[in-house]
């Protein structure tokens, strides 16, 4: 499937082993502001990676690693998707696990086509809710996401103990 950035027109398409270095290197853009009190960079970038090592080989069930390609094969960003049942309903909702651009492409209308192909994705799979985690800190992030209609539904807490 196709999707439109800028001026350029892109390809969402499976990620592929060859696409793991390039889906790694973004995991620091996870982290590029204030964390919340206790959580450090590094842990909180490793815990990424080795969550994306897992679904990186296609083997976990209903998580699903798309790359945004341009026509000369170059990667410009990555999006993770999973099918998950929600906790009240029991209904499938898509859950954004991941979703980044590569330097380069900030400003260009990317993440928001992402966004789209997301809600594309999730309406064909049936699924009642589309859903994504941010840090509190993220605010360019929360900034963005409420500009493409979400919402907070929910405050998870935390206490460093």
């Amino acid at each position: 499937m196709h999707i439109q950035a800028a001026d350029t027109e892109l390809l969402m398409r499976a990620a592929e082993p060859a696409d793991d270095d390039f889906i790694l290197g973004l995991v620091p853009r996870f982290t590029s502001f204030e964390l919340p009190p206790g959580r450090k960079k590094l842990v909180v970038s490793e815990g990424i990676r080795r969550d994306l090592l897992k679904h990186l080989d296609g083997s976990q069930p209903g998580s699903f690693l798309f790359i945004a390609e341009t026509d000369d094969g170059e990667p410009a960003g990555f999006l993770h998707l999973q099918i998950v049942n929600d906790f009240f309903s029991g209904k499938p909702n898509c859950h954004i696990s991941d979703l980044a651009v590569a330097n380069g492409w900030d400003g260009k209308g990317l993440g928001r086509a992402m966004l789209d192909f997301a809600e594309r994705f999730a309406r064909e799979h049936r699924c009642e809710r589309l859903t994504l985690s941010v840090f509190v800190g993220n605010e360019r992030a929360r900034r963005f996401y409420e500009a493409n209609g979400f919402s907070t539904e929910m405050l998870r807490m935390a206490k460093p103990l």
